[in-house]
């Protein structure tokens, strides 16, 4: 039996963290691989009858993009309602001809927070949800986008994501996280295309918590830190631009410190390089708190997980840093159900296999050769019995029996700070980081000093247009509070 078996799950604070209720009689089903995950959303699309509700940060203008397009354009001549809501800035490859051909076949189409001279700020704030619901009575939530990358090509394998598959109630609830969304762009559901969780037929025992996240609302942010500091045997993570703020990492250390085995797992090869040297930076804290690290080295891995105790599990579209967490709509399934956690774990192993460890000189194997340089070798992997037994996986993994080691990486922020104060020297990956920013910020003052006058006239458009646009903004909503005969909301 698990450690921590015997501790009854903090149901109410889960509550609390994620201000949501706990849904009962739920049958999930965990996806993983990009072809089979898109052909059970296309299977489901084919059969609805009366609503389809498609949201997605990313819906590309390729294959991928063109099968899912035409299945929605079907249904929708078949009289089925079909809305489809992407996100502004991550469709913005996506010519207009693709939305038009769905607008003409009677598809509702929305974009999420087009660029708006009277909202400057909303670039910043972005629908990052993955959300397919068919009928209200089945769901689909996940990191999974609408693209090709997600389905390979005959070339190249597809890129590593999870999702799950939701029948019952909570696929009834999650129409309903896509009702309020859709309403936040100006759109109306008919109370047709509605469902009710109350009345939706039961499938399964699993209970579910959906974190809908809302800007500054911090939602799964909260459910980390607590089931971090709740976790007794482990906190497992998958994680593709892992920047953790610094609550989150704490709660993580503070875990890893007290003998829970958290694991970290990320891609050793980021779509966004950036992302990757700034999330190197952070490792040397986390490492030295016993929090272990992996790097994948398949194409990219971008599964959005976190599993504890073999009981709970987070799937969805929340990645663990600021933007993410603070200030992007984002859509999570919390799950109570030891099954599917188990079958969570053994994908985590699974995926382990395509990773090396990242470690501390001294820690482990043979340390690099060269003092305050990175080396890259293997680690092997000891996971416990039990778990092997679940996952029937046990590996070795890497190349050429060297240790994976990371000598003198040192947290970003900290560290780039002292190299300005002049404190410390930093370790390579900081030293990439703080090289970039030098190097912007040069080009700044280069083009300042040859052109100060186009730039100080561009700085006083810019503030100037801010400045107006949240003046404009503050006046109608004490209007509107007027018109209300009540209070401005804050």
């Amino acid at each position: 039996m698990d450690a921590g078996a015997d501790v009854p799950f903090p149901e109410r604070a889960m509550g609390r963290a994620t201000a949501s209720t706990r849904i009962d009689g739920n049958r999930i089903s965990l996806q993983f691989d990009g072809p089979s995950t898109f052909d059970a959303w296309l299977e489901a699309i084919a059969g609805a009858r009366r609503f389809i509700h498609f949201e997605n940060y990313i819906i590309r203008d390729d294959p991928q993009g063109h099968a899912f397009r035409d299945a929605l354009v079907e249904r929708a001549r078949a009289g089925v309602q079909v809305r489809v809501l992407y996100d502004w800035m991550g469709c913005w490859a996506t010519p207009r001809r693709f939305w038009r051909s769905l607008r003409e076949a009677g598809v509702e189409v929305r974009a999420f927070n087009p660029p708006a001279l009277t909202d400057p700020m909303s670039l910043l704030q972005r629908d990052h949800r993955k959300l397919v619901v068919v009928d209200g009575a089945v769901a689909f939530i996940g990191g999974f986008c609408v693209g090709q990358e997600w389905a390979g090509t005959h070339d190249r394998p597809p890129w590593r994501d999870t999702g799950v598959e939701i029948r019952g109630p909570a696929a009834a609830a999650a129409a309903r996280t896509f009702e309020r969304v859709w309403a936040d762009c100006g759109g109306v559901v008919s109370p047709e295309a509605q469902s009710d969780p109350e009345t939706a037929e039961r499938k399964g025992d699993s209970l579910v918590w959906l974190i809908e996240g809302v800007p500054w609302r911090l939602r799964a942010y909260r459910a980390t830190q607590l089931m971090a500091s709740v976790a007794t045997h482990r906190v497992w993570i998958t994680d593709p631009y892992f920047l953790a703020p610094r609550p989150v990492a704490e709660a993580l250390m503070a875990a890893a410190r007290d003998g829970v085995d958290v694991r970290v797992l990320v891609p050793a090869h980021n779509n966004w390089p950036w992302v990757g040297s700034l999330s190197r930076g952070g490792y040397r804290a986390l490492l030295e708190a016993g929090v272990r690290i992996f790097e994948w080295e398949g194409p990219m891995i971008h599964a959005k997980t976190l599993v504890v105790d073999g009981r709970f599990s987070r799937i969805g579209s929340t990645n663990l840093n600021s933007a993410s967490l603070l200030g992007n709509w984002e859509l999570d399934v919390g799950i109570l159900d030891p099954d599917l956690a188990a079958q969570v774990e053994g994908l985590f192993l699974a995926d382990l296999a395509s990773a090396m460890e990242i470690v501390l000189p001294g820690r482990a194997g043979t340390p690099s050769d060269t003092p305050g340089e990175t080396g890259w070798g293997t680690a092997t992997l000891d996971p416990p019995t039990s778990l092997q037994e679940r996952g029937r996986l046990a590996f070795r993994v890497g190349r050429g029996g060297k240790t994976l080691t990371l000598a003198d990486v040192v947290r970003g922020g900290s560290a780039l700070g002292d190299a300005i104060a002049g404190r410390r020297v930093v370790g390579r990956e900081a030293r990439a980081v703080l090289s970039t920013v030098s190097v912007l910020l040069l080009a700044f003052a280069t083009v300042a000093g040859f052109f100060p006058r186009a730039v100080g006239w561009a700085l006083a458009v810019i503030f100037g247009w801010i400045g107006i646009a949240l003046t404009v903004r503050s006046g109608v909503q004490v209007w509107k509070a007027r018109q209300r005969g009540g209070e401005a909301e804050p």
